[in-house]
């Protein structure tokens, strides 16, 4: 059960998860630089208990390093402390208010805990200061998308795609928010366009199958599906799809619709 809500609270984060390295002056100690670039590899490697241990060690020693807080307060999120993760990400700000990476992160910790206002606070402000921040703008459309305005979650989930080069999962929820707007051939049309690019996407594959059942096409929805359960299973939950993921309800019910009609 706990590696289950790492994994899908990792998820959430893993499309801005910032790890941050940087440069040490000439003066810091070798035994510090090597702590913290242990404590780096341990976080991108998913080992968050080990990395949890060596960042609190580090910034025992080293308390106004603020790439170090905003990679903690990622560890925190992924092993389900939001709140610790936004006490992080706020220090690390308040010591390097210039800096994109912590206000995204925070961003991503206030939406675990459905505070959209103020994940929306947060990617506004990157957004002030850089319009074409891909993270930003992503998940600032996934806030709009939870707060029902699909229309706006659309064009930023479009300009985040156009933003950075090969952000599939963008261009899925550009199609999926079109579907939940109710034109499922546009929708159709660009979930094609993204399984010919990526034709181990599962997150298009999912989509595709919920289109193709709702328009009466069962067999190729049937197809689709096993390409997509065969990558990811999570696709089968509700929830995971509306809370973690952040599909549409539209799409989201046409897909557990498809799913009980198969499971008979």
């Amino acid at each position: 059960m706990i590696n289950r809500k790492i994994k899908n609270i990792l998820f959430l984060i893993s499309l801005a998860l910032f790890l941050i390295s940087k440069p040490f002056p000439l003066q810091a100690k070798v035994s510090s630089q090597i702590l913290f670039e242990k404590a780096l590899q341990e976080s991108r490697e998913g080992d968050f208990i080990a990395a949890i241990k060596d960042w609190n060690l580090f910034i025992s020693e080293n308390p106004e390093d603020a790439a170090a807080l905003s990679n903690r307060g990622n560890i925190h999120l992924a092993l389900g402390n939001p709140e610790a993760a936004i006490r992080d990400q706020t220090k690390a700000i308040e010591i390097s208010p210039g800096d994109f990476d912590p206000y995204v992160n925070r961003g991503i910790a206030q939406e675990a805990l459905k505070h959209w206002k103020e994940a929306a606070d947060d990617y506004n402000w990157v957004l002030k200061h850089n319009p074409d921040n891909s993270s930003a703008l992503y998940n600032l459309g996934n806030v709009m998308g939870s707060m029902g305005n699909w229309l706006e979650a659309k064009r930023l989930f479009s300009k985040a795609s156009s933003s950075r080069i090969g952000f599939a999962m963008a261009r899925s929820s550009e199609a999926l928010s079109i579907y939940q707007l109710g034109n499922l051939d546009l929708a159709e049309e660009k979930i094609r366009l993204l399984i010919r690019k990526y034709p181990l996407f599962a997150d298009a594959r999912a989509a595709l199958s919920a289109i193709l059942w709702r328009k009466g096409f069962m067999g190729e929805a049937e197809s689709n599906w096993a390409a997509a359960a065969g990558l990811d299973i999570r696709y089968r939950e509700k929830n995971w799809l509306l809370n973690v993921r952040r599909w549409p309800p539209n799409p989201t019910n046409d897909l557990i619709a498809f799913l009980a009609l198969e499971d008979r």
